[in-house]
């Protein structure tokens, strides 16, 4: 038996519905001028997270200490492969966080954990992500698979 398959209006809803919940916190949806006087007590005591890397393998590659084996170089993604004593993950970069969504609005069909920034997203062991987002920054993404 075979899974059904999504809808692509359903899937280009979803990654709409997405996008339109992102969006705000991505560019910081406070108007208050005392919000940019200085850190909250809550983001005091978190650990520091650097502001999200650009999306450029290379620039990720460098930050976390890591010689990428590009995989894929396409048009619509790039994507390579991390090998280094800590562990090993994959990056995957975007032209357009349109197709970003997309790409991940497709992997919640097979489930995993990424690390999500601005036009990339990394695959690996949750434990590796936590330590690749205190380089990289980014939002870890628990994504549920077919059940």
């Amino acid at each position: 038996m075979t899974a059904p398959r999504a809808h692509p209006a359903r899937a280009t809803m979803a990654a709409l519905a997405v996008s339109l919940l992102v969006a705000p916190l991505a560019i910081g949806c406070s108007a208050d001028p005392a919000a940019k006087e200085g850190p909250s007590p809550r983001k005091a005591t978190a650990t520091p997270v650097p502001s999200p890397a650009p999306a450029s393998i290379e620039k990720i590659a460098s930050m976390t200490g890591c010689a990428a084996e590009m995989r894929t170089d396409a048009e619509e993604l790039r994507e390579a492969v991390c090998v280094t004593s800590e562990g090993n993950w994959i990056v995957t970069t975007f032209p357009t966080e349109k197709l970003k969504l997309t790409w991940l609005d497709t992997a919640s069909m097979y489930g995993g954990t990424y690390l999500v920034g601005p036009k990339w997203a990394i695959g690996a062991e949750p434990r590796l992500l936590k330590k690749l987002r205190t380089k990289v920054g980014g939002e870890v993404e628990a994504l549920r698979g077919m059940s």
